[in-house]
């Protein structure tokens, strides 16, 4: 790793101002995807702003359907909420799922949304939702948030605060995970609103998290697994590496799909 300078940081505009002042600061929150990148020297901000102790972007809040999570919420608090597994167990269970309990402790929901790393779990959930992330200075809605892998709309100073989202009807979420470090080598989120159903899927798009319409259609028409039994994703679209082709993740975004909607039931 190259050398870098830590900043602990106490509020968001006291982040924001250290960030605006080094041109290549990158904020961290529990560091699960940058340390990482850092280690295979992919990444070399000159300096690490933690926002860990930031008081103001922990907790979750629950007011009728609408949750909101705060970005510096680590993921075994999502897991272990009472109030979100009461209208979204779907999302606990996403949470659980994640890495192992040393991860879950420390990796945060607004790191993973924030990075949009491909293979990670909450993007799948944020876009199924439907969700509005929240940052230091307006209101993102999640079609317009993630804009290919690694890739989101957020400026280069801005901070994501929370996350909101309205409960939805029906929710589930499956994976296939890589068998060492849990990332999902494919992960799909289906969520059923009076709007609609939404799909979305992590861990396998050349371009990231990505909704499939076709499944969506069909399971508006009829929301039971055997409905994306049929639709096939082109894996032309897909990624392929040292883990599984893309014709292979193909085939698990349908498996999944089902898996998700079963659970949901």
């Amino acid at each position: 790793m190259y050398a870098t300078s830590y900043h602990r940081t106490s509020s968001v505009d006291e982040a924001v101002n250290l960030r605006a002042s080094q041109d290549e600061g990158r904020y961290i929150s529990g560091g699960m995807t940058l340390i990482a990148t850092m280690k295979q020297r992919l990444a070399a901000p000159s300096d690490l702003i933690d926002l860990r102790h930031i008081a103001g972007l922990k907790g979750i809040t629950v007011k009728g359907r609408t949750v909101r999570i705060g970005a510096a919420t680590p993921h075994a608090d999502v897991a272990s909420s009472v109030e979100i597994r009461a209208l979204c167990p779907a999302i606990c269970n996403l949470a659980g799922m994640i890495g192992d309990p040393h991860v879950r402790h420390m990796g945060t929901i607004g790191g993973s949304v924030a990075n949009n790393d491909p293979a990670a779990d909450y993007p799948s959930a944020v876009l199924a939702l439907n969700a509005t992330i929240i940052t230091d200075r307006r209101e993102i809605p999640a079609d317009e948030f993630f804009q290919g892998m690694f890739e989101t709309a957020l400026q280069d100073t801005e901070i994501l605060t929370a996350i909101r989202f309205e409960a939805p009807d029906k929710a589930g979420y499956a994976k296939f995970a890589n068998p060492a470090s849990r990332y999902a080598l494919t992960g799909v989120f289906v969520a059923k609103t009076a709007s609609g159903v939404r799909v979305a899927v992590t861990g396998a798009g050349s371009g990231g998290v990505f909704r499939v319409p076709e499944m969506e259609a069909a399971l508006g028409a009829s929301y039971l697994p055997e409905s994306v039994a049929g639709i096939s994703v082109d894996p032309g679209l897909l990624m392929e590496d040292m883990h599984a082709t893309a014709e292979y993740r193909a085939n698990l975004v349908r498996v999944m799909a089902k898996r998700a909607v079963q659970s949901s039931l």
